[in-house]
């Protein structure tokens, strides 16, 4: 199983320029709002036509503008579960999860595949009713249901949780998670959730303006973020401008201060970014990388508190189950920061 793209679709105000390949695998496609992540699974499905470029999926043709093939949707055959599902609401929970199905299946081959999936994502019992009549979560599962009945070449999914609460997605992802293991493909998985593509995704691609950014197993993209866009991606929210001073120090424009990095700069360093779970008290024995930084305002989590300081807007997450009240940082005080050298991330784009 895989998929090869490389496409670009035009627009007055953007142009989506991508390119990947994939394997039997999950893939996530994390990126800003507008970026191209949605835009691409629906070229893919068919739903959109790329002005050019090819599409390529388990060795047929999709799409060839060079050769003039464009394969309608439903001879794609894939799945692409939208963020708000896409049921058909005059049709019953059974009818929905047959709708993709092949109309040259017999009618007892249809009605066990249904009741197959009833049964595996827990709806026994809801065949019948209609999706106005279910909960979020039940929806979504006629929609996973739906999904695998069809047998789909390839799996797209498009923010499957963003219309859930978080109650719900937390009860929801053991589906996804068991559809994951059924599935035997490329699965295609959009997010802007950091965390829910490490969970779910064996590799992550970063998208930027409608390009591939970076491409990496869901480890590496974030101890080793390679661009801006990635950098961002993977939750960093401490970011300055950066100039080289020498080989192992830089300077962050923003923050006023010059720092030594565990790794050498490079000649065109753009950008440095460090994790707000990295910062920690300095020890008195410590005085490289260490800052007198006066604490703007504090604000709490569950289970974190944010210290942001003045005047650089540094952000300190501090883990309040590890660390007494006495000891957590307040609005107003003064603190001597540490910031680890070996974790400093160095990109130049």
């Amino acid at each position: 199983m895989s998929i090869e793209v490389n496409i670009k679709k035009e627009y007055p105000t953007f142009c989506l320029d991508i390119a990947f390949e994939a394997q039997d695998e999950a893939l996530g496609f994390l990126g800003a709002s507008g970026s191209g992540k949605s835009l691409t699974l629906r070229a893919i499905a068919g739903l959109v036509t790329p002005d050019k470029g090819r599409i390529v999926v388990n060795g047929e043709v999709f799409f060839d503008s060079y050769q003039n093939i464009n394969l309608k949707p439903q001879q794609r055959k894939t799945a692409l579960l939208f963020q708000d599902y896409k049921l058909f609401p005059n049709l019953s929970v059974a009818e929905n999860i047959a709708a993709g199905m092949s109309r040259q299946l017999s009618r007892d081959e249809i009605h066990q595949r249904v009741k197959t999936q009833l049964e595996r994502f827990k709806l026994k019992g809801y065949g019948s009713r209609f999706p106005a009549q279910l909960s979020g979560g039940q929806q979504q599962r006629v929609a996973l249901a739906r999904m695998l009945a069809a047998e789909p070449r390839i799996l797209l999914l498009d923010e499957p949780f963003s219309a859930l609460d978080a109650y719900l997605k937390s009860g929801l992802e053991e589906d996804l998670f068991n559809l994951f293991e059924r599935y035997r493909g490329t699965i295609l998985y959009v997010s802007h959730d950091i965390d829910e593509a490490v969970r779910f995704c064996d590799r992550i691609a970063v998208i930027d303006e409608g390009m591939v950014a970076q491409i990496a197993p869901a480890a590496e993209l974030v101890s080793q973020p390679k661009t801006l866009a990635s950098i961002k991606a993977s939750g960093v929210k401490n970011i300055s401008a950066a100039k080289k001073v020498d080989e192992h120090h830089v300077e962050a424009l923003d923050w006023g201060i010059t720092l030594a990095t565990g790794v050498e700069v490079p000649d065109d360093a753009a950008w440095l970014a460090v994790r707000a779970t990295y910062l920690r008290a300095a020890r008195q024995d410590e005085g490289e990388n260490c800052f007198e930084l006066k604490v703007r305002y504090a604000s709490d989590s569950r289970f974190e508190r944010t210290a942001v300081f003045e005047p650089a807007g540094i952000r300190w997450n501090v883990d309040k189950l590890t660390h007494p009240p006495q000891y957590l940082p307040v609005k107003g005080q003064t603190l001597r920061m540490h910031i680890p050298p070996q974790q400093i991330y160095i990109v130049s784009s």
